[in-house]
């Protein structure tokens, strides 16, 4: 069985349980496999990036079949929210729904999208038909709005962001598909060797104890290259700082918060 969010956020949980540990969110019109259901829980597979766990069960809406393979075809050229909050408003009712970052509009035109026959106005502005090219300018131009969202564990919203939900989320305005997590993400594209190969949106992959150079080492954090001394990341908030060979040097503290253990090239 298939499902869909009509939600602006939905809290993805390790457990069934409120109280359980959110491991990620699903995204307005994001899809997603129905693996397991009880009373009050759903235990979901996204479509997206592969991540499994519990959402309530009132938060999702079962798709039919033939539904659902529309929709996932409409998604191929869909446009994408391209700022941290849009707002769009449903031609159904009136009524207002805030959809953030990365948020996919199937069948989009002129200001105008529609999911599962429902029409939805949004600001053309806040809107891409079609992907950013990658580059140091564009790079710049998109993450500039995202500066000092707050950290929150398993969060890719503007409310707040983990580390690789916001790298996720930014590149995939890039027409970049990225998985979950950073150590899953340390896996994707090519290695580069050093930082004075770097181009703008190449990911660096950093630990949290000593400086480490080989791709062995464990990974607990990632950010996105601007240029070969300076990163974009989500630590505490998102913010840009400078970067070496090291890793990631806090300039409040004086002292180094992220040593480099890789780069990738997705």
């Amino acid at each position: 069985m298939k499902g869909i969010s009509l939600y602006s956020v939905t809290p993805v949980r390790t457990e069934a349980s409120e109280a359980a540990e959110q491991s990620t969110q699903i995204l307005f019109g994001e899809t997603f496999a129905i693996l397991e259901q009880k009373p009050r829980w759903t235990r979901v597979k996204l479509d997206s990036d592969a991540q499994e766990g519990w959402v309530d069960a009132k938060m999702i809406c079962p798709m039919k079949a033939e539904e659902y393979a529309s929709y996932r075809q409409a998604l191929n050229g869909a446009a994408t929210v391209v700022m941290p909050m849009a707002y769009a408003v449903s031609e159904n009712n009136g009524q207002t729904i805030p959809l953030t970052a990365g948020t996919r509009l199937t069948n989009y035109q002129a200001g105008r999208f529609e999911v599962l026959g429902v029409g939805f106005r949004i600001d053309p502005g806040m809107v891409i038909a079609k992907s950013l090219d990658l580059n140091e300018q564009n790079l710049l131009q998109a993450v500039r709005f995202f500066l000092n969202i707050p950290y929150l564990w398993g969060g890719k919203n503007a409310m707040g962001m983990d580390c690789s939900g916001f790298t996720q989320i930014i590149l995939s305005l890039f027409g970049k598909k990225l998985p979950r997590n950073a150590s899953e993400q340390a896996t994707c594209g090519r290695k580069i060797s050093a930082l004075t190969k770097v181009k703008a949106g190449d990911l660096v992959f950093f630990n949290h104890q000593s400086p480490m150079t080989n791709d062995q080492s464990p990974i607990s954090h990632v950010g996105i290259v601007i240029d070969a001394e300076r990163v974009i990341h989500c630590s505490g908030r998102v913010k840009v700082e400078k970067l070496d060979e090291t890793g990631i040097f806090n300039a409040e503290t004086g002292q180094y918060s992220h040593h480099l253990v890789s780069i990738r090239r997705i």
